[in-house]
C-alpha cells in the first residue's frame, strides 16, 4: 500500500508501475493520479493511438475485454495506457487475476475505484502488489486537517506558479468552514480565488471569496463567533436568522465548531499564566497562533463557569437538534435560544 505523495512522487520521477488501483471515499486523490498518469506517461502523439480510457459500467459483467486490450503490443511508442474509470461498477475480477499471473511489461493499467472499497478477501485483491502492482487509498480528510490543507495547496501552487499568494487566517477558517472536505470542491474554489485574482494582486480579501465563489463574508460562523466574543446581541442574532434560512449552514455542523471554540476557551482559561502566550497556548490547543487572541478577548466576556454552561447549552441543543426531547420546535427557535443562553 503506497501513500498518495508517494505515488506522484514516483510520477514526477517517471518511475511507472504496470498496474494502478486506486480506490477510496476521498475522489481528489484518485482523479489526480489518474489524471497525472494521462497526461504524462506518453508524449501527445503516441496519446491518440496507445491511451484508452475506459468505463466500468460498460464492463460490470464481463471485464475480459479490459484484459484483452492490456494484453495488446503499444502502437507508436514503447508502452500503452488504459485507464478504466468507476472501477467500482465492476462485479467480477476473476479476469484480472489472470492478467496477474503474467501482466504485459509494456502496458500500464490504472483502476479507478472511487467512493467504496474493494473487497480485498478476494485473492486478486491479495496478489495485486505482488504482481508489482500500486495500491493507493484515498482517504477522506478529518474537519480539523482541512485548514492546514488549504494552506499547503496555497503553498504549493505558489512554488509551481513561482507566485506569492497569500489569504488571512480569517479566510482559510471561512473557507474549511463553508467548503467542507470535499477536496474537488476546495481545490475548484481556490482555483477560482487564484486565476480571478484582479491583476496585480497577491492577497485574497473576504471580498474577492464572496465575489467568485459566493461565501457571505458576513454571515457565517467565523463571524458569529466574533459577534458572540465581542457580546453583540443584534449581529450574533442577525446571522443565526440567516443560518435558520440557509440550507448550507444546518446547526449541527454550526454548533459544532462553537462547541471546539468554547471547550478551547475553558482549556486556555485553565492554563497557568506563562502558558498563555501566543507559541505556548498555541501548541497546547492545537490552534493556529493567530487566533489565541480571540480566546484572550473571550475570557475577559465569559468567567470559568459561564463557559461550563455554554458548553451544557450547546449539547443540550445539539440533542434537541437531532430530534430528542423535541416534537416541534424548529432550527431558528434553536437559534435563538442557544444565542439568548449564552449572551446572557
Amino acid at each position: 500500500m503506497q501513500t498518495y505523495e508517494a505515488v506522484i512522487n514516483n510520477l514526477k520521477q517517471q518511475k511507472y508501475a504496470p498496474l494502478y488501483f486506486l480506490y477510496g471515499e476521498e475522489a481528489y486523490y484518485i482523479d489526480s493520479v489518474a489524471n497525472y498518469i494521462e497526461e504524462n506517461a506518453l508524449d501527445p502523439m503516441a496519446r491518440e493511438f496507445d491511451q484508452t480510457v475506459i468505463y466500468g459500467k460498460d464492463y460490470e459483467r464481463n471485464m475480459a475485454p479490459v484484459i484483452s486490450a492490456a494484453r495488446r503490443y503499444p502502437m507508436m511508442g514503447q508502452r500503452q495506457v488504459i485507464i478504466v474509470k468507476e472501477a467500482q461498477n465492476i462485479k467480477s475480477w476473476e479476469p484480472l487475476g489472470l492478467y496477474l499471473e503474467q501482466i504485459m511489461p509494456t502496458t500500464i493499467l490504472v483502476f479507478c475505484y472511487k467512493y467504496g472499497k474493494p473487497d480485498k478477501r478476494q485473492k486478486v485483491f491479495k496478489d495485486f502488489e505482488k504482481a508489482g502492482g500500486v495500491m493507493m487509498e484515498s482517504a477522506p480528510l478529518r474537519d480539523y486537517q482541512i485548514q492546514n490543507w488549504i494552506r499547503n495547496y496555497i503553498k504549493d501552487w505558489n512554488q509551481q506558479k513561482h507566485q506569492d499568494i497569500t489569504m488571512s487566517e480569517d479566510i482559510v477558517v471561512l473557507l474549511s468552514e463553508s467548503l467542507g472536505t470535499d477536496l474537488t470542491k476546495i481545490v475548484t474554489a481556490l482555483n477560482k480565488l487564484v486565476n480571478g485574482l484582479p491583476p496585480d494582486t497577491k492577497h485574497i480579501t473576504a471580498e474577492l471569496v464572496q465575489r467568485n465563489i459566493g461565501i457571505d463574508k458576513d454571515f457565517n460562523i467565523f463571524e458569529l463567533q466574533k459577534a458572540l466574543i465581542e457580546k453583540d446581541v443584534v449581529k450574533a442574532n442577525r446571522i443565526v436568522n440567516y443560518f435558520a434560512d440557509s440550507k448550507q449552514h444546518a446547526i449541527q455542523k454550526e454548533i459544532s465548531m462553537l462547541y471546539t471554540f468554547f471547550s478551547n476557551l475553558l482549556i486556555y482559561q485553565y492554563l497557568a499564566p506563562e502558558d498563555k502566550n501566543e507559541r505556548t497556548a498555541a501548541s497546547i490547543l492545537g490552534v493556529n497562533p493567530y487566533f489565541i487572541k480571540d480566546f484572550a478577548a473571550a475570557s475577559r466576556k465569559y468567567s470559568q463557569g459561564k463557559v461550563f454552561h455554554i458548553i451544557g447549552y450547546i449539547r443540550d441543543i445539539d440533542c434537541r437538534s437531532k430530534g430528542f426531547n423535541n416534537p416541534s420546535v424548529t432550527e431558528a427557535e434553536l437559534w435563538k435560544e442557544l444565542i439568548f443562553k449564552i449572551l446572557h
